[in-house]
C-alpha cells in the first residue's frame, strides 16, 4: 500500500484546509485510514480515523472542527479542517491500516497555522 498526501500549507487562525489522501497498492486490505499529527517537540498523535464502514474516530482537541471522510470507490480519505488553531501546525501523516492490522504511513504534509 502506497499513500500520498496533499492539501498541506499556510493558513490564518480561523482558516480552512481541506487534506487530501489517495492508497494505492492492494487497496482491497485497507480497513482503516486517518492522519497522525507530529508538533515540534511533541509526540505523534491520531486526529481523525475512519473506517471502511464509515465508523470515525476523533481526538478530543479536533472534535467539532475537523471532519474526516472517505470515498472509497476512488480510494481517498480526506480530512476537512475547519477554525484552526495555531496548536493545529505539524507534520500530518496519512495513515491506513489492513484488516490484518498492518500499518502504512504517507510523507508528511506541513500545515501551518499563523497570522
Amino acid at each position: 500500500v502506497q499513500l500520498q498526501a496533499s492539501g498541506g500549507g499556510l493558513v490564518q487562525p480561523g482558516g480552512s484546509l481541506r487534506l487530501s489522501c489517495a492508497a494505492s497498492g492492494s487497496i482491497f486490505s485497507i480497513n482503516v485510514m486517518g492522519w497522525y499529527r507530529q508538533a515540534p517537540g511533541k509526540q505523534r498523535e491520531l486526529v481523525a480515523a475512519i473506517t471502511k464502514g464509515g465508523s470515525t474516530n476523533y481526538a478530543a482537541s479536533v472534535k467539532g472542527r475537523f471532519a474526516v471522510s472517505r470515498d472509497n470507490a476512488n480510494n481517498t480519505a480526506h480530512l476537512q479542517m475547519n477554525s484552526l488553531k495555531p496548536e493545529d501546525t505539524a507534520v500530518y501523516y496519512c495513515t491506513a491500516s489492513t484488516y490484518s492490522g498492518t500499518g502504512y504511513w504517507g510523507p508528511g504534509t506541513l500545515v501551518t497555522v499563523s497570522s
